[in-house]
């Protein structure tokens, strides 16, 4: 099949407009018109709705749509190696992680990864949430815990215990803990139950246990970053992993009491197994971890 008319036809789908899509793509309205008239004749289906607000797509003008999109995407990532074996790393890379890792650990450490490679541009998606990395909603994914999704390659980073901490201020105004059932008497902080955990097994402080203090936390909130602002702001101890509490010198209380190792993990799509891009973000995340 003709690609130029598959290349048209995608430009429209996301444009949903033929005079949008031959302004991105150079091409005269009518040029657009007809190339998409010959498609839907070579297919034997209409793609598009018409109607006077724009373009929709029909059930068959979906499917092909995420088939163009595939085809554009991995298009995208050959480009990119191309030049990245003639020019050097060069392009962009997509990376997700959660708040707190990007906030705390990696953006101040950005302006070696980019005096490294002047050619790499970043687009950093900074969210709970686990992107579908098969379907390119990321490049790459640091996560912090071993991943589910079929179709990726996960390396192991690095790894950090999860502990309890709380500021010196907070620590001199309530009183230093000295066992479990201490913890009672203070303002104790968890990541809410409800929320998708980024790490597993993050609240292991609150599964009771026979015969131990049965403990309860007065603040629960969806992220680690608003934790580590919560202890930062003397509110109480909070459960962190020893990166995010090292960051900002926070005192680790109990530190007989450890909580499970958070395993942060390298994650990518299969298909991505050669990029120049994501060997170079591996190594350099690897470097800093291990300073």
């Amino acid at each position: 099949m003709d690609w130029d008319k598959l290349r048209i036809f995608h430009a429209v789908a996301e444009q949903g407009s033929i005079t949008h899509a031959g302004e991105t793509l150079h091409l005269s309205q009518s040029a657009v018109s007809r190339q998409i008239h010959a498609l839907e004749r070579t297919m034997g289906v209409a793609l598009f709705h018409r109607h006077p607000r724009g373009l929709l797509l029909t059930s068959e003008g979906e499917i092909l749509f995420e088939t163009t999109g595939e085809i554009v995407n991995r298009l995208n990532v050959a480009t990119g190696e191309i030049r990245g074996v003639k020019e050097g790393v060069y392009g962009g890379l997509r990376i997700t992680m959660t708040m707190d890792f990007g906030l705390l650990w990696l953006i101040p450490r950005l302006p070696r990864l980019l005096a490294l490679h002047p050619g790499l541009t970043l687009d950093l998606a900074m969210t709970e949430a686990v992107l579908d990395l098969p379907m390119r909603a990321a490049d790459v994914a640091i996560r912090q815990r071993v991943p589910r999704q079929a179709d990726v390659i996960a390396k192991p980073l690095w790894e950090s215990r999860i502990g309890l901490y709380a500021s010196a201020a907070y620590l001199e105004r309530a009183g230093v803990p000295e066992s479990r059932a201490d913890l009672a008497q203070h303002v104790l902080i968890r990541y809410t139950p409800q929320a998708p955990q980024p790490v597993e097994d993050l609240d292991w402080l609150f599964v009771e246990r026979s015969g131990e203090t049965p403990l309860r936390a007065r603040i629960a909130v969806n992220s680690q970053m608003a934790i580590v602002e919560a202890v930062r702001a003397d509110v109480g101890i909070g459960i962190l992993p020893a990166y995010l509490a090292g960051s900002d010198a926070l005192v680790r209380v109990l530190p007989e009491m450890d909580g499970p190792v958070l395993p942060l993990q390298f994650v990518y799509a299969a298909e991505m197994r050669h990029s120049k891009r994501v060997g170079v973000l591996r190594t350099f995340l690897e470097s800093e971890l291990a300073k």
